[in-house]
């Protein structure tokens, strides 16, 4: 199991769905850093199961409790470590599905890989719920970004085949993104939210689930970040998104609709702007041979649409080996983009913070 990663700065995440709690230990944060809780907690809050009709049933404040590494408001220095209790699960729910293969998770291939011996309660190490830490460690990172005016935002680029308009990647602006981020359902056009709120109530009442895209954006990053080959902008970013549960596919700035354009087109232009160097568009989206070029870094995220639904499914069962079906029943979201809003930026954040 494989549940550390960074370099300059070190996070370990531990615990199951079902289990006794949930959390994070973040190693190699300087002392004497503020942490501004209330902001925390919002994050926390964001990503947060149970607010609207769009969420799981499934109730959890996700209440962090930093047991160390802070005192007085401020990091010490020492590894912070932080726990979030589950207070709400419904373990019966996965009695009667424990020999089931649930289509689209890893009951199969974690049975496989640990030999039986793993949590299969709502997906124990596997699940979604393990993002909680995430964000509180992406909450973390982002304060100490703030500082140095670095902004990152995220909006619903897409629900189905319903899409929101794209991100200006030349000209974004971080009010802009703060403008989003106060919004109940986090769209450019309104219009385009309300069709996608509708299609997403519909997969609901049809026992179903849907998927979509999240564009985010990461501003005043400093031109020179990354590290080529094997640690550039993108494949240290991609790896942290990559491990996000649901995520099946990252793209960075045009992505492959970069393929369509000559090189005429594709090649983002340098010029002279006030003093500093910019380019006339970001196709590229902020970054050229793995390192950051001063423009806005601007990648989307493909979210598959929740495997636990509720329709008959054909599986097998994986004590007798026998072709079976299955119905999962209980609480999940029909559609996982919203609250995966909150966890994309938390990528964004750890990912910039270890290069800086």
């Amino acid at each position: 199991m494989s549940g550390q990663w960074g370099k300059k700065i070190k996070y370990s995440i531990f615990g199951e769905s079902h289990g006794r709690g949930i959390g994070i230990t973040i190693d190699g944060l300087p002392a004497g850093t503020k942490l501004d809780m209330d902001f925390i907690n919002n994050e926390m809050q964001r990503r947060a199961p149970g607010k609207n009709e769009f969420s799981t049933t499934r109730r959890e404040g996700d209440k962090v409790e930093i047991l160390s590494g802070y005192f007085n408001g401020y990091t010490t220095g020492t590894p912070l470590c932080a726990v979030i209790f589950n207070e709400n699960q419904n373990s019966v729910d996965y009695d009667k599905l424990k020999d089931l293969a649930r289509p689209g998770h890893a009951d199969f291939t974690g049975k496989v890989k640990y030999s039986g011996f793993n949590d299969y309660r709502g997906g124990g190490h596997f699940s979604g719920r393990i993002t909680a830490p995430l964000v509180f460690a992406g909450a973390v990172a982002r304060q100490i970004l703030f500082h140095k005016g670095i902004q990152i935002g995220s909006h619903v680029l897409s629900i189905e085949n319903v899409f929101d308009n794209y991100f200006d990647a030349v000209n974004l602006k971080n009010q802009f993104l703060i403008d989003i981020l106060n919004k109940d359902f986090p769209v450019i056009d309104d219009v385009k939210g309300k069709e996608m709120k509708s299609i997403i109530l519909k997969a609901k009442e049809e026992s179903d689930s849907v998927g979509g895209i999240i564009e985010a954006a990461i501003l005043n990053v400093p031109c020179g970040l990354g590290e080529p080959f094997f640690d550039s902008i993108e494949s240290n970013l991609a790896q942290l998104l990559f491990s996000v549960p649901a995520v099946k596919g990252v793209e960075f700035g045009s992505g492959f609709d970069i393929t369509k354009l000559r090189g005429s087109k594709a090649n983002d232009l340098p010029y002279m702007n006030k003093g500093s160097v910019a380019t006339k568009t970001n196709n590229n989206g902020g970054i050229n041979g793995g390192i950051s070029n001063g423009m806005p870094i601007v990648f989307r995220v493909a979210m598959k649409p929740t495997p636990s639904i509720a329709k008959i499914q054909s599986t097998i069962d994986m004590d007798t080996f026998e072709n079976s079906e299955v119905s999962i029943t209980g609480r999940h979201d029909p559609c996982i983009v919203l609250r995966a809003l909150p966890v994309i930026e938390a990528c964004a954040a750890m990912s910039i913070l270890d290069f800086i």
